[in-house]
C-alpha cells in the first residue's frame, strides 16, 4: 500500500511593497508542485500565520500551503503609514508574483476574507476558488466598536481582552491557543489598529459582488453568525456551510474537521 506523504513545514521570508513578509509553508515530500492547487491562507487583524498552524500538516499532504504574516503582523515588516485592504492585497500579490504561481486557492478569516476578495477581483485568472469565514459586515454605527482601545499603562486593557477572549472561545479551544492569539495582537500593536481600521472602512457591499469565483462561506457559532448569510447573498457564486457545533478558534479545536471541509470544497 502507498505510504502517506510526509509533510514538510518551513518558515521563510519574501519581498513585498511593504518590506519582507514572513511565511509559514507546508508541502508534501514530492514538493507540492505536481499536486493539487496551492492554498493561500490569510489571517485576521492582529493575528499571524501561526493561526493556521494546527491544520498545515492536514492540508499540506497533497498541496503546498502558504500562511502569511500580513504586513505589520507576526514577524513581517510593517507599513509606515495607514493602509487599505486593497494595499494589503497588493502586498500579498507581490508574494504570489515571487512564486510565479499560475493558480491558487484562497482561504481568508475576517480581514483575510476581505483581502482574499480583493485578490480575486484583481486576479480573476489566478485565484481559482475562495473559502471565507467571519466576513465583516459592519454598519457605520458598529464600526467604532471594532477599533482596538488605546493601551493603558496599568495593563487593564490586556486583562479585559484576555477575559473577553476566554468568554468568546468556541467549544474545545485550548487555552494556549487563546494565549497565542492575544500575544499576536499585542505584538502587532499599531499595525493591528490600522488593520482593524482598514477592515472597518472596506466597502463590503460594493466589493463582494465583484467576486466571480466559486466561494464557500463558513457559518460558525461566533460573532459573525448573523452576518454570514449577508456575505453569502453578496457573493454571486457562493454557497454557505453551517458549522454550528464550532465557534471562535475552530481551527485550533478541530483541525481535522476544518481540513475535511477545505478539501471537500477545494478539491472539486
Amino acid at each position: 500500500m502507498p505510504q502517506p506523504a510526509s509533510v514538510h513545514i518551513r518558515r521563510s521570508y519574501a519581498e513585498s511593497r511593504f518590506g519582507q513578509v514572513h511565511v509559514w509553508t507546508a508541502y508534501p515530500s514530492g514538493g507540492g508542485f505536481d499536486e493539487r492547487t496551492p492554498l493561500l491562507c490569510l489571517h485576521h487583524a492582529g493575528g499571524s500565520g501561526r493561526f493556521f498552524a494546527p491544520m498545515l500538516r492536514e492540508l499540506g499532504a497533497d498541496r503546498s500551503v502558504y500562511a502569511i504574516d500580513l504586513p505589520g503582523h507576526g514577524t513581517s515588516d510593517a507599513p509606515t503609514a495607514k493602509f487599505s485592504v486593497a494595499e494589503l492585497a497588493g502586498a500579498i500579490g507581490d508574494f504570489l508574483d515571487s512564486l510565479r504561481l499560475r493558480s491558487v486557492d484562497v482561504f481568508g478569516y475576517q480581514l483575510g476574507s476581505l483581502i482574499g476578495a480583493e485578490l480575486a477581483i484583481a486576479r480573476p485568472q489566478q485565484v481559482r476558488r475562495m473559502m471565507v469565514w467571519g466576513v465583516p459586515g459592519y454598519s457605520p454605527q458598529d464600526r467604532v466598536t471594532v477599533l482596538p482601545q488605546a493601551m493603558r499603562e496599568d495593563g487593564s486593557d490586556v486583562i479585559e481582552d484576555w477575559r473577553r477572549a476566554l468568554e468568546n472561545r468556541g467549544p474545545g479551544v485550548p487555552v494556549n491557543a487563546v494565549a497565542e492569539d492575544l500575544a499576536d495582537r499585542l505584538r502587532a500593536g499599531a499595525s493591528a489598529a490600522r488593520a482593524a481600521a482598514a477592515m472597518a472602512e472596506y466597502a463590503v457591499g460594493e466589493r463582494l459582488p465583484l467576486v466571480r469565483q466559486q466561494t464557500l462561506v463558513m457559518r460558525l457559532k461566533d460573532e459573525f453568525w448573523e452576518t454570514a448569510p449577508r456575505a453569502r447573498s453578496a457573493l454571486p457564486a457562493s454557497t454557505m456551510l453551517d458549522l454550528s457545533d464550532y465557534g471562535q478558534g475552530f481551527i485550533s479545536a478541530a483541525p481535522q474537521r476544518f481540513a475535511a471541509v477545505a478539501k471537500e470544497f477545494f478539491d472539486r
